[in-house]
């Protein structure tokens, strides 16, 4: 009989034992995990209280009150004009940014550390902070929407700017400085063009996402159709409630198809 020699093969990465630290973790985050759902009292008789409650919404919303659909679309409409000005406005200023923030056309490592740190503060403060620090500068409307979204799209998109401008090809930057351009003719004739698409599909997902935010926005009084969308609420007017909601659902999903036909042009 051939004489089967048994040899130990070690496990594929995946299967390998974790090591401390991981357990570590992943027992902090379970102990999180336990700590939030019993602060939160999610029980199983919350959530069916809950459902009878929902149905409850729904029976009272239908059918849809359709009466000022006109004043619903204007303020749809200013939502929108929240949403493409400040997009508008923050990504312009998120290009210089980006290239301050960026390792490879930043002037100076301290520069890019800062930068870095102002795109980072941006991004890490939600819209609604925003919004209320700026319903409290400026007062109550679309400018504080407006504002919330300019910071907003900053961190967004400088982010995502100053990682794309990191991974251009170096070649054609280093033809143009060999031909004695200057920096921003480099950034101009080389690196701006290899960027633009991925900026543009940048720019297009910041629209999106500002318009869903510009929505929240407006219940805290920053303008636009989340105003009428908080006062039907408080009011108990749950089918202009509806209306509302029906109407930001087909203004969000068209706008999305739309931007999905652009990117695919342009990408």
């Amino acid at each position: 009989m051939p004489n089967h020699h048994r040899t130990s093969t070690p496990l594929p990465p995946r299967f390998a034992m974790p090591s401390p630290f991981t357990w570590g973790v992943a027992l902090v985050f379970l102990a999180l995990f336990i700590q939030g759902v019993m602060a939160t009292n999610l029980t199983l008789e919350r959530l069916l209280r809950g459902g009878v409650n929902l149905v409850h919404f729904i029976g009272r919303a239908f059918p849809p009150d359709l009466a000022d659909l006109d004043v619903l679309a204007w303020s749809m409409f200013e939502t929108l004009n929240i949403a493409i000005v400040g997009v508008t406005i923050g990504v312009v200023l998120s290009l210089p940014f980006a290239l301050l923030a960026a390792r490879n056309t930043s002037p100076t490592p301290w520069i890019r550390s800062i930068t870095r740190l102002m795109i980072a503060t941006m991004r890490t403060i939600p819209d609604l902070i925003w919004a209320l620090i700026f319903v409290v500068a400026v007062g109550l409307g679309p400018i504080a929407g407006v504002l919330a979204i300019v910071m907003d799209t900053i961190g967004f998109a400088a982010r995502f700017f100053s990682e794309r401008i990191e991974e251009v090809h170096p070649g054609p930057s280093e033809a143009l400085s060999a031909t004695g351009a200057g920096r921003l003719s480099v950034i101009g004739g080389a690196i701006l063009p290899e960027t633009l698409a991925s900026m543009t599909a940048t720019s297009l997902y910041s629209v999106e996402k500002a318009l869903r935010s510009a929505v929240t926005l407006g219940l805290v009084g920053a303008g636009g159709i989340g105003v009428e969308l908080a006062a039907a609420m408080r009011l108990f007017n749950y089918d202009r409630a509806l209306t509302i909601i029906l109407v930001i659902l087909i203004v969000v999903i068209g706008f999305e198809q739309l931007s999905s036909q652009i990117r695919k042009r342009v990408i």
